[in-house]
């Protein structure tokens, strides 16, 4: 970023969002401290030069005739898009979109459209999405495409073993015969995740940056869950026998909870589900850690793998590798959001509805094994 061809609106900008910057996970504080005393020089030097100017125009206004000194001129260029996307201008300006579903204003500070044909994200707001995404212990494991309709995804059922080939030999002992290979596909489509909330009116009258932080707090997280629960529904519902549309989880049933029960699910899955975490409820989580605290702790039921929470699994455990689980998002990881400040008007209160596109599934076979508890 060329600090010179910036106009002093633009530098205080950038200024006010490196304080928003600095809360951010991972944010390289030393570069941040470098940028802000880069932009604090240039800006004093702009007002050395226009103290110069003054003087010169006071000058002249004084009758002390043609000065020699040349001021050099700002060179500006235009913004580029991402630029726009950055500024706190753009940022009220999608705010105001929202809130009216007019985007005459962010179109006007755009020099590009989104190629979707909706106005494109602020890059403060897309950058938060991502990250709740990517935080989610979950969602941040398994498989995400972004790829327009229904995605279909290929998966092994069986397949023949390599073998030795002895030279010369072409038929029996010693012949490796061609691979007797079985295949499925299971058909992501995508699915309308929808959360709509209504607020007081006082909502609207949030600026820029406040009121977007506002509706993603609410919103963005209630999505999140909804695609977890749907994940964990496909896992728990899969068929433990793998057919042509869908890929098989192995089932396991216990009647009481014992210390074994998540290695002996371990030993049902294949060679390929290597990054194993186990999921649970809470509730189901404090049984095992009463077994674990029965035996005075000379047993980990978990075997030492990382522990996911989800009350979505209910009275199940799942145990497995998350890879074998995938999410296309076709409009990718942003939900549309949509304000209504009309049909709850008699109530002074604003609607705010959510929706997210997402297909999702179970797309490899020996990946998970679930324990179900019976009644």
């Amino acid at each position: 970023m060329d600090l010179k061809t910036m106009t002093i609106e633009e530098l205080e900008a950038r200024k006010a969002q490196i304080a928003v910057e600095l809360d951010a996970d991972g944010a390289d504080l030393d570069a941040l401290e470098t940028e802000v005393r880069s932009i604090k020089e240039e800006l004093e030097a702009r007002k050395v030069v226009e103290a110069q100017k003054a003087e010169i125009r006071n000058a002249v206004a004084e009758g002390a005739g043609v000065t020699i000194e040349t001021i050099a001129q700002e060179e500006r260029k235009m913004p580029t898009f991402d630029e726009i996307r950055n500024s706190n201008e753009y940022m009220n300006a999608y705010a105001e979109f929202l809130k009216t579903g007019d985007d005459a204003e962010c179109r006007a500070l755009l020099t590009e459209n989104a190629t979707n044909g909706t106005v494109a994200v602020p890059t403060i707001v897309e950058g938060r999405i991502r990250t709740a995404w990517e935080n989610d212990p979950i969602m941040s494991r398994i498989r995400k495409t972004f790829i327009k309709g229904n995605l279909k995804v290929g998966f092994e059922i069986s397949a023949t073993d390599a073998g030795i080939h002895t030279e010369g030999v072409t038929s029996g002992t010693g012949f490796v015969a061609e691979e007797v290979l079985t295949l499925g596909i299971a058909e992501l489509v995508p699915e309308t995740i929808k959360k709509w909330i209504t607020f007081s009116d006082e909502v609207m009258d949030m600026r820029g940056q406040e009121f977007l932080d506002y509706i993603m707090d609410e919103v963005e997280y209630k999505i999140i869950r909804k695609a977890v629960a749907l994940i964990i529904g496909d896992i728990i519902s899969a068929p433990t026998t793998a057919t042509a549309a869908a890929a098989s989880v192995a089932n396991t049933t216990v009647t009481t909870r014992a210390a074994a029960d998540i290695v002996n699910a371990i030993a049902q899955l294949s060679d390929e589900a290597t990054n194993l975490v186990v999921i649970m409820s809470k509730a189901v989580y404090a049984e095992y850690k009463a077994i674990q605290l029965a035996g005075s702790y000379a047993i980990d039921p978990f075997d030492g793998l990382p522990v996911l929470f989800c009350s979505d699994c209910g009275t199940s455990v799942i145990v497995g590798d998350l890879d074998g689980v995938q999410a296309n998002f076709p409009n990718g990881f942003g939900p549309t959001i949509k304000v209504d400040d009309l049909s709850l008007a008699e109530k002074d209160l604003v609607k705010v509805v959510g929706r997210l596109p997402m297909g999702h599934g179970v797309t490899a076979c020996g990946r998970f094994c679930v324990i179900k508890k019976s009644a």
